[in-house]
């Protein structure tokens, strides 16, 4: 009798939640099926970003990005992968009027994307609608420091916590969302020495992203650390230059049909 092939089984919310203070978690941001099943090989979970806003449509910031773009990305991601926790970004405006409108928005990207997750932004003002979603079976990851979607209050993309005086300000915000029931809590853009002071105070994971090497995880942008934007944040350390391969194939791939040199009698039908 043949033996059946071992299923492979998703990384879950709980097993994230006990890396805390072991293994670091490693996980990246994806968008798509294809590149999600190459990170699925080796990423704990995979963080569907707002930040497809910019990053695939062109935006200046992750403001605009609809619900209903989100639900297409996670999905894609989804169907792409096998073994890492996806988790899927709330948009702008799908959770901050109330915690009812939260678990309506969270509800509906997990029951249409198949996502094990959702992450939110915000610290102490979002503990109660976490606190709410968790009660009612949804996962939160939380996301205090720099908050993207908070960019024009914030005066911009700004480093947090250079002014030792805004230090209690954060770890309230960490705390507040702990208690209130995240598994996890992404720290970006925060100073090295307040993001390690946060991970070794809460006893949940912290995902760094411009934060410390002593974060419990960390997080990156997939498209920046392969170098396929111009322009990257100190934080980013470039893995690969698939920007000027994919500039050099094009020029390639240009000449050879302007020269009639593409396609060949190899590329044809006979």
């Amino acid at each position: 009798m043949s033996s059946q092939p071992e299923k492979i089984r998703r990384t879950t919310v709980p097993e994230i939640a006990r890396r805390k203070g072991g293994e670091p978690i490693v996980s990246l941001t994806s968008y798509h099926a294809h590149t999600a099943a190459i990170v699925d090989r080796h990423a704990d979970f995979i963080l569907v970003g707002d930040s497809l806003g910019m990053v695939m449509h062109g935006m200046e910031s992750t403001v605009g990005v609809p619900l209903d773009l989100m639900i297409m990305h996670g999905k894609a991601v989804v169907r792409g992968t096998k073994k890492a926790l996806i988790v899927v970004d709330m948009p702008f405006g799908t959770y901050e009027e109330s915690p009812n409108m939260a678990f309506r928005n969270a509800a509906k990207i997990m029951k249409e994307t198949g996502c094990g997750a959702v992450k939110l932004e915000g610290g102490k003002r979002m503990a109660e609608t976490i606190r709410f979603l968790v009660e009612r079976g949804i996962p939160v990851m939380a996301h205090i420091g720099l908050t993207p979607q908070s960019s024009h209050v914030l005066g911009g993309f700004k480093t947090q916590g250079r002014d030792e005086d805004t230090w209690a300000d954060h770890i309230e915000d960490a705390h507040a969302v702990t208690d209130a029931g995240a598994f996890s809590v992404v720290l970006e853009g925060m100073v090295e020495p307040l993001a390690s002071k946060i991970t070794k105070e809460i006893p949940i994971p912290t995902i760094g992203i411009g934060a410390s090497v002593d974060c419990d995880g960390q997080i990156l942008v997939l498209e920046d650390m392969l170098g396929l934007n111009p322009w990257t944040p100190k934080f980013v350390k470039v893995y690969g230059q698939l920007g000027p391969m994919i500039e050099e194939s094009v020029e390639r791939y240009a000449n050879d049909v302007r020269n009639r040199a593409f396609p060949t009698d190899e590329e044809v039908y006979k």
